[in-house]
């Protein structure tokens, strides 16, 4: 038999005395490899980890395994895959770019001569992300009142629960302080800050909350709440370093306890004056939304001009002022003009004549009112200069006030006579 040719059945004859035996032997055929799919771990809004195990190759080299994924059940290769390795045995991959609050349905795979097998099947949800919210502008301020808006960007995956604003005199507001929402709306929504508290300074954001309880807040955003007179007249407030300034000329014609401020329009009267009085320029109110009053001195005198919890500055202040916009401290007491660029900084940057407009940097806006001259009570100098009365005498007779021109860049600082007509700003206590 040796000179037989071998076949791929090979058959072996063999004889004993009980008879003949018939003996076969055949390669069997590769199948599809045999895995399993773990149950998913360390599961975030983006990602998840998912383990395989080949348990068998089916008789053939697996060439390819991993993972593959996707929105509906028994994803394929043409879905969503991830590849790990070859070879039978155990594997992970770490499927990424997944959607937050999303249920996936994920198989492992593994690929041999024969074709691609696929594992159980598993399910997850990815976890709700952070909602995402822009803090809009702030409009309609008030002494006591304000209006912020938001707009929601992104849900995080799951349904707004909760919007708004939230606000305090301190950054970085949240729930924990003073806040309003609304539970229901367009994307884009409008709240009312209320219960502030006048010429302050306070912090604003909006926030949102989704069904995964996260909360998220916009950019913070800084604003100031109008000043109120006794008659309700209303101030924008400006914040100079640690002082706190009115950025607007006084214009009441009350005392803060209701009492009046007696209205002198004739020039004799004014220039006899011994006690409080006010005006407008040129005695014509249409210049009283703009320049605010004039004022004699003897009106500081009383005690009761500004709003409560603020008062006319001290010839000290204006000091302090202007030494925080740059002025050498050498110089503040020094009569006449002095600094460099203070008053351009003071300045409003429209309304000065003959090219003698400012920067403004300072937010005080200063304006060019003019002023009532004591010595004839006639008024000067409109859209040229400007004075402002302090609540420091020289004497019996004269006070110090602040000069600003449209000619010089500096400061000016000087006595007059207390019966001058002059701008009051207030600064707070």
């Amino acid at each position: 038999m040796s000179g037989n040719r071998k076949l791929p059945g090979i058959f072996l004859l063999a004889s004993f005395l009980t008879g003949t035996i018939f003996m076969s032997s055949c390669k069997k055929d590769p199948t599809l490899p045999i895995l399993t799919t773990d149950e998913a771990r360390e599961i975030t809004i983006n990602s998840a980890i998912v383990d395989g195990n080949v348990i068998e190759d089916g008789g053939a080299e697996v060439t390819a395994r991993g993972i593959c994924w996707g929105n509906e059940a028994m994803p394929t290769l043409d879905d969503n895959f991830k590849a790990s390795g070859i070879g039978p045995g155990e594997f992970t991959c770490i499927i990424d770019g997944l959607d937050p609050n999303t249920e996936y349905y994920v198989r492992a795979y593994a690929e041999n001569s024969v074709g691609i097998a696929f594992g159980n099947e598993i399910t997850f949800t990815t976890g709700i992300a952070p909602p995402v919210v822009t803090t809009g502008q702030i409009s309609n301020v008030t002494a006591i009142t304000a209006v912020c808006s938001g707009t929601i960007v992104y849900d995080g995956g799951a349904g707004i629960t909760e919007k708004g604003i939230c606000w305090s005199e301190v950054p970085d507001p949240g729930l924990q302080g003073s806040h309003t929402n609304i539970a229901t709306g367009s994307a884009t929504y409008s709240c009312t800050l209320s219960e502030l508290t006048g010429g302050t300074r306070y912090y604003a954001r909006a926030y949102v909350k989704n069904e995964g309880g996260i909360i998220a807040y916009g950019d913070q955003i800084v604003f100031n709440t109008k000043l109120a007179d006794i008659e309700g007249n209303l101030y924008s407030v400006v914040y100079i370093g640690n002082q706190v300034w009115m950025a607007e000329n006084l214009r009441t014609i009350k005392f803060n306890d209701n009492s009046p401020i007696p209205n002198i329009t004739d020039n004799t009267e004014w220039l006899n004056l011994t006690g409080p009085a006010y005006c407008w320029y040129n005695n014509d109110i249409q210049y009283k939304p703009t320049f605010g009053a004039l004022y004699s001195w003897y009106t500081i005198e009383a005690g009761s001009l500004c709003p409560s919890g603020w008062h006319v500055p001290t010839d000290d202040e204006y000091g302090t002022l202007e030494v925080y916009l740059g002025l050498n401290p050498d110089s503040v007491k020094v009569w006449g003009w002095r600094g460099t660029n203070q008053g351009t900084q003071m300045k409003s940057t429209t309304g000065w004549e003959d090219g003698g407009n400012g920067t403004n940097t300072s937010g005080f806006t200063g304006l060019p009112g003019g002023y009532r001259y004591a010595a004839q009570g006639a008024f000067y100098s409109l859209g040229k200069l400007t004075y402002w009365w302090s609540s420091s005498e020289l004497n019996a007779n004269e006070s110090w006030y602040r000069l600003l021109d449209n000619i010089n860049n500096d400061v000016y600082r000087a006595t007059t006579s207390k019966k001058g007509g002059k701008y009051i700003r207030c600064v707070k206590n």
